[in-house]
């Protein structure tokens, strides 16, 4: 007995594609940047923002494969691909940050002969490919989780393109090289700690964790507030995706229930609780329902 909507939300998908392409040429004009000048600063940005091309394009996949049809095969579809490549993401992330933390070190004591004049064109380039993201995204209207989490990361990039753009101006003004491996710890302060909220949430789905937010004891408890319940055991809640959380329970009901017909009145009952009281909506919930009687023979139960 369960509730069959999986509730995806459609994604200006158009807005993605143009902000990808967008945000994809600011990485290739880094990268030259970066090969040019050899900046330090440039090329931690576009290593920025290659993670940034690999979320939106994660973002914009993740709106296609939502529209597929579950399979016999994969019964949820392909929604838990973002969730991979999420964790992937991350690993990237996570080795750019070291490098960043290693070659910035590395520089402070051997400064490298970064032009500031050419940083700050790379730089400028950057910021107003970002800038035009931003508004794209702000005019497509879309409120979704995955239109919020791409505005979230050309913001970010804005914030890098102006670190580079700082560092230019300084070497250019006072030939102080190292403003180039200062900045680049800076852009790195931004992916650190993004990747590890990124690698923290790709784990707590894999591992089947409950949604942050959701407290088990609670969802308990107003369970068992709902008239006829006796008992709730096998009580578990995850998420197959990171907008697809679901819960499942094995709900002790009075026998009267079963003879009457109102067995599925209570189920209403339940899935209309899960869905609308708490932070996290569990619109996908499944409720296997009871007589007193039947716990008994089950074995090994948990919670």
């Amino acid at each position: 007995m369960h509730d069959h909507d999986h509730g995806h939300g459609g994604t200006p998908t158009r807005a993605l594609a143009v902000v990808l392409a967008i945000t994809a040429s600011v990485l290739v004009a880094e990268v030259v940047g970066a090969l040019l000048t050899g900046s330090l600063a440039l090329l931690v940005d576009a290593a920025h923002v290659l993670t940034d091309v690999l979320g939106l394009g994660l973002a914009l996949a993740a709106a296609r494969l939502a529209a597929r049809s579950a399979t016999a095969r994969r019964t949820y579809g392909w929604a838990r691909a973002e969730v991979l490549g999420a964790a992937a993401q991350a690993a990237v992330l996570l080795g750019v940050g070291v490098f960043v933390v290693v070659e910035a070190i590395r520089r402070f004591t051997e400064p490298a002969d970064v032009p500031g004049p050419a940083l700050l064109v790379f730089g400028a380039i950057g910021l107003l490919g970002n800038l035009v993201a931003v508004v794209v995204l702000r005019r497509s209207g879309g409120a979704d989780l995955n239109t919020r989490a791409a505005r979230l990361e050309v913001l970010n990039d804005a914030l890098g393109s102006v670190g580079v753009l700082i560092a230019g101006l300084v070497i250019a003004l006072t030939g102080w090289t190292r403003a180039d491996g200062v900045a680049a710890l800076l852009v790195g302060a931004l992916i650190v700690p993004r990747t590890l909220l990124l690698l923290r949430d790709a784990l707590d789905v894999l591992l089947e964790a409950v949604p942050r937010g959701l407290d088990l004891e609670e969802v308990r408890g107003h369970l068992l507030e709902q008239e006829h319940v006796l008992a709730v055991h096998d009580l578990h809640a995850t998420r197959v995706s990171s907008s697809l959380p679901v819960l499942s329970a094995h709900v002790v009901i009075e026998p009267v229930c079963f003879r009457n017909g109102t067995a599925p009145a209570v189920l209403d009952a339940l899935q209309h609780c899960v869905a609308a009281h708490f932070p996290v909506s569990l619109t996908h919930s499944t409720f296997q329902l009871e007589p007193p009687a039947h716990t008994a023979h089950e074995a090994g139960t948990h919670a």
